[in-house]
């Protein structure tokens, strides 16, 4: 197979504040040596494809047009993301799809016409070239929708598990627990006995987690979450949560519940207590500050969380203990759900943008580039 002509989706912030979403056409060389032409199948939306996507830009009153968005990012965002001003960057973090071209190389050669998922950038576009060592062979059977997600959800939810014992920690708290992620994160705790604890911000929510056997689940809206949260806390004894809500108070809240727990019947101590108490945030659900009210002692940390960076921690060995644990469970406990299918070209529709990009809970969109 010769050159292959495509279109891929770019994003690109200039100085004075103008992001232009567009697809362009590209052309592909053809595969050599261990490169494979993947045919892009399938590719979800992730809340981190949105940073790089939009951004707190305002898409509400953008310009659009076939194939192409132009909107206005707010002062503060142009100063932060001045390295990124003039590049046109590719978006797209994960996706599945059919390798129909291989180099010469026998590992490439050994994926030719297999079905396939990466994570190397750039998914939302109708073929991506990428090294064979890069992919994840899926399942025989396994549809492209099935394998899109096989990465950021699920290996995301399983190192929060492999964090929480390389730290010394017993339980979780996790936010905006009804996602994909969520979902993925009740399951494994389940298998694992790990305890944790859900955090979600309506009554449906309640009851999507509890429909799928979750024991602690509590509703941020209602007007008992103070003492919720801190009964659940008790039960659990949780002293590690993941915040992908970000913004505000609630993981202040959370910090601040915890060390109520661990001072219960202990002797006064102005320093708080000993107890260990740790808050990632691996999310911009909320794009306001985080506020910490300082009412949780001195042993205290709060941390970003990053996906990659951790696995690169880990190591190796549980890199591919993670990735092995995924493929063998793709269908079960890491069945991604999504709300509804779109185009590349749908994709950059008003109404599918305020959509996919208000980001809520378990509202994920999947591209298909080729319909």
């Amino acid at each position: 197979m010769g050159e292959v002509r495509g279109k891929q989706l770019v994003s690109t912030l200039e100085a004075d504040g103008r992001l232009t979403v567009e697809l362009r056409d590209e052309v592909l060389a053809a595969p050599t040596g261990s490169e494979i032409l993947i045919k892009i199948e399938a590719a979800p939306i992730n809340p981190s494809d949105l940073g790089l996507l939009f951004g707190p830009a305002d898409v509400a009153n953008a310009d659009y047009s076939d194939g192409r968005i132009v909107a206005q990012m707010p002062e503060p965002a142009i100063r932060a993301m001045a390295g990124r001003h003039g590049e046109a960057m590719p978006v797209g973090n994960e996706g599945a799809g059919t390798v129909i071209a291989a180099g010469e190389a026998p590992e490439a050669q050994a994926l030719l016409g297999k079905r396939v998922t990466a994570i190397p950038g750039g998914m939302y576009a109708t073929h991506r070239l990428v090294k064979a060592g890069d992919v994840l062979e899926l399942p025989a059977g396994t549809t492209a929708a099935q394998g899109a997600s096989a990465f950021v959800n699920p290996l995301t939810s399983l190192s929060f598990v492999e964090a929480m014992r390389m730290e010394g920690h017993t339980g979780l708290v996790h936010t905006a627990a009804a996602s994909n992620l969520g979902q993925m994160l009740v399951k494994i705790c389940q298998a694992d006995g790990v305890p944790l604890v859900n955090i979600v911000r309506s009554p449906e929510q309640v009851a999507i987690l509890k429909g799928i056997g979750a024991e602690h689940v509590i509703d941020s809206s209602a007007e008992s979450f103070a003492d919720d949260l801190i009964a659940a806390l008790r039960a659990t004894g949780a002293t590690m949560a993941f915040d992908a809500i970000g913004g505000g108070r609630l993981g202040s809240q959370i910090l601040g519940a915890m060390e109520q727990v661990a001072n219960s019947g202990a002797a006064y101590s102005r320093y708080g207590s000993n107890s260990a108490k740790k808050l990632y945030i691996y999310g911009a659900l909320d794009l306001s500050p985080t506020i910490l009210n300082r009412n949780f002692g001195f042993s205290w940390d709060v941390s970003g969380f990053l996906l990659f960076p951790f696995l690169q921690k880990a190591g190796l060995e549980v890199a591919g203990r993670l990735r092995q644990r995924v493929r063998d469970e793709l269908t079960t406990t890491f069945a991604s759900h999504y709300k509804a299918e779109v185009t590349l070209e749908q994709a950059l529709t008003r109404d599918a943008v305020l959509e996919y990009n208000a980001r809520r809970t378990g509202e994920k969109y999947l591209i298909t580039p080729h319909g």
